[in-house]
């Protein structure tokens, strides 16, 4: 069953650019907070994955822009598992602005599931119960 986890953010004076908007690569930080939150409550903050060790390596980021947030905008983070494998996992996210509801941006970022010298592990027999754990809040369309 997909799950959605929500994490909201304030723009500052510094993530915006000389037009008055969010710089465009701020949206990536965003996405950066909520899957770190997404991980933590689920059990599994990165400090956790280190540890078992499963590391998250960074391997796409998609990002589409459709309207800019502003200073002092309180943005609400929308992250999700859409795609698990074995040695992959995919995140996607919506940052709309509270005030409104406005849908701002949409995007994912792909990892690759590695030990700490990038060598792709099978997750399942690796770390199966954070693989179980994935499983059970994975957006369904995505097995």
């Amino acid at each position: 069953m997909k799950k959605v986890f929500y994490t909201n953010v304030r723009v500052i004076y510094r993530d915006t650019d000389a037009m008055g908007v969010v710089y465009h690569t701020n949206y990536i930080h965003w996405f950066e907070v909520g899957r770190t939150e997404l991980l933590r409550d689920i059990g599994y903050p990165y400090s956790e994955l280190e540890n078992i060790p499963v590391w998250l390596p960074l391997s796409q980021v998609y990002c589409e822009y459709k309207s800019p947030a502003r200073y002092d905008d309180m943005l609400e983070v929308s992250s999700y598992i859409s795609k698990l494998g074995y040695a992959s996992l995919t995140i996607s996210y919506e940052i709309k602005r509270i005030s409104t509801g406005e849908l701002l941006v949409t995007g994912y970022t792909r990892h690759g599931v590695t030990n700490e010298n990038f060598k792709p592990i099978h997750m399942g027999k690796h770390a199966p119960e954070l693989y179980s754990t994935l499983k059970s809040i994975v957006d369904d369309s995505a097995l």
